[in-house]
């Protein structure tokens, strides 16, 4: 499995505490950067948003994401971009999340 898959499968242990859905199926991950590749491990860079500027709950996200992604064989170092760019909608969820929440055949 590639160091890629092994980051997302990480990631999907993060959850959304007020939606229960993890972060990848809610389509909150925007990019999984990959960069330098060392005998150490890789420095990781995970772009993501959030489903609101006003999160309640957003640092303890963004440190819960950091701390999946550490913990990956082969990660030396992770960095955590917090972006509202383009901005998170409903349309962005896998459609499992989307049955799970209620919401398959709205977006």
């Amino acid at each position: 499995m590639e160091l890629e898959e092994k980051i997302k499968l990480a990631l999907k242990q993060v959850f959304d505490a007020e939606l229960g859905i993890n972060i990848v199926d809610l389509g909150l991950v925007y990019n999984i950067n990959i960069k330098e590749k060392t005998e150490g491990g890789s420095f990781v860079t995970v772009t993501m948003t959030l489903t609101s500027p006003h999160c309640p709950l957003a640092d303890e996200m963004i440190e819960d994401a950091q701390i999946a992604v550490s913990q990956v064989p082969g990660v030396s170092k992770v960095s955590i971009d917090l972006t509202f760019e383009p901005p998170w909608e409903p349309s962005l969820m896998s459609d499992e999340a989307l049955l799970d929440s209620g919401l398959y055949g709205m977006y």
